[in-house]
């Protein structure tokens, strides 16, 4: 199980790690915190030498309920952050969380290997066209509505069947552009209630017949901070349970702000 990154093959029968850079300033955990170039590079240099893959860039938050950002003000945010990365490290693999065809085009442009969209292309009908023609591998997401509305979309007749047959519905959208290296994320925490994401973690299993790639984000996610009647700064040993769980569930990408602890799940349960 390879994707290629710019002509870099990376074999995923190894779980990796997604190190988050975010570049907002709203998001729900670390927003506002990387906005000097120096605090941006450092964060990088310290995901990568503690074992990131992937760096996940992003310039707009989807935290739920998220203020609307312009496609002017996102690339505004994102564009230098992206040419500054791939000048200080040329060769990681930079990852570009948007749901926009024209930030994605304009970054992959700009030296970045990958795209993260939480829409599937959903709220750019132009993302899977340009994905195709890029030839980059494209993580989509399960979400229903926008960040701003997803809460209010929470009703499933069965949750991992409607999941599975949303990816089935936008993989056969992906084909029709050509896209080769597709990676599903099921999007824990958006559109789903506290229960259902835990439904969904206790059988992650069965997205394997989806034969894609899993990627998981349930990084100190209000998931975990409100069963444990704590706050984000202080979720990240729930993290690290949940993140071992995923990845004895088949998750092949785990999407993280703490790289260290993500790679030492990986490690033990790869010695398992």
């Amino acid at each position: 199980m390879t994707i290629n990154c710019k002509g870099k093959l990376i074999d995923l029968s190894t779980p990796k790690v997604m190190g988050i850079l975010n570049v907002t300033p709203d998001s729900f955990y670390d927003g506002g915190r990387f906005k000097e170039e120096s605090s941006i590079l450092n964060q990088v240099e310290h995901m990568l030498t503690e074992g990131a893959t992937f760096i996940d860039v992003g310039a707009y938050s989807s935290r739920p309920g998220a203020d609307h950002v312009s496609e002017t003000e996102e690339l505004q945010r994102i564009l230098p952050i992206v040419e500054l990365l791939v000048k200080q490290f040329p060769e990681i693999v930079f990852s570009i969380d948007t749901f926009r065809s024209e930030v994605a085009k304009q970054c992959i442009g700009a030296g970045a290997a990958m795209v993260n969209d939480i829409s599937a292309g959903k709220l750019d009908d132009k993302m899977m066209e340009t994905v195709g023609k890029l030839q980059v591998p494209y993580v989509m997401m399960h979400m229903k509505g926008t960040p701003k509305t997803m809460q209010q979309h929470t009703n499933y007749d069965d949750l991992l069947k409607d999941i599975i047959y949303y990816f089935s519905e936008r993989l056969a959208e992906a084909k029709t552009h050509k896209i080769i290296d597709v990676i599903i994320d099921p999007g824990f925490g958006f559109s789903k209630t506290l229960e259902q994401n835990y439904e969904l973690l206790s059988r992650l299993e069965l997205l394997k017949i989806i034969e894609k790639p899993i990627l998981v984000g349930v990084s100190r996610k209000s998931m975990i901070y409100k069963l444990l009647k704590t706050n984000p700064e202080h979720a990240l040993n729930g993290t690290s349970s949940l993140n071992t769980i995923a990845l004895l569930k088949g998750a092949k990408i785990l999407r993280v702000h703490d790289v260290k602890e993500a790679m030492e799940c990986v490690t033990l349960i790869n010695q398992l």
